[in-house]
C-alpha cells in the first residue's frame, strides 16, 4: 500500500526515531494498518538490554502513533507546516516482548477525531501474538519555523 519512501514523504522521523516501515492497509479517516520490520541493528537494543535485548514498550508507542499520523498526514493540506504531538495515552499494557528479528505489525483505528486533536486505538502484534495495546491522543500543531 505504501512504501517506506511515500512514508518519508509524510512524516518527518528519521533514523533512529522512523519507526514504520510500510503500510499494508489504509481506510481514510477511520483506520491503518502498519508495519516496523525490528531489526537487531536498531540503535535502542545497544542499551536495552544488553544480552537480552527488548524493544522499550514506548517505542511500540511511538510506532503506532507514527502510524496513525500517516492516516492523517496523506490527506492534510499543508502537511509540511504540521506536526502530530502527543497529547496523552492512556490504557496501555504490554503483554508480548518484543525483539530483535520480529515483525510488528500496528493496527490502529480512530475513536474521536475533532479539528485538531484525534484520539486513536492501537493494537501491536508479533505474528498473531499481541505484543501492546494502547489509547493516543493526538494534537495537531504548527511546525515552527
Amino acid at each position: 500500500m505504501m512504501t517506506i519512501t511515500e512514508i518519508m514523504k509524510l512524516l518527518p522521523h528519521r533514523y533512529p526515531m522512523l519507526l514504520v516501515d510500510r503500510i499494508l492497509e489504509l481506510e481514510p479517516g477511520k483506520r491503518i494498518v502498519g508495519l516496523k520490520n525490528v531489526s537487531a541493528n536498531e540503535q535502542f537494543f545497544q542499551g536495552h538490554f544488553p544480552g537480552a535485548p527488548v524493544m522499550p514498550g514506548v517505542l511500540i508507542i511511538e510506532a503506532m502513533a507514527q502510524t496513525g499520523a500517516v492516516l492523517f498526514l496523506r490527506d492534510l493540506p499543508d502537511r509540511e507546516k504540521k506536526l502530530f504531538l502527543f497529547g496523552g495515552v492512556d490504557k496501555a499494557r504490554f503483554r508480548k516482548p518484543v525483539m530483535p528479528g520480529d515483525q510488528l505489525t500496528m493496527e490502529i483505528e480512530v475513536l474521536q477525531k475533532r479539528a485538531s486533536t484525534v484520539k486513536l486505538r492501537g493494537v501491536a502484534r508479533v505474528g498473531t501474538e499481541m505484543a501492546a495495546e494502547a489509547e493516543m491522543l493526538s494534537v495537531m500543531v504548527d511546525r515552527p519555523e
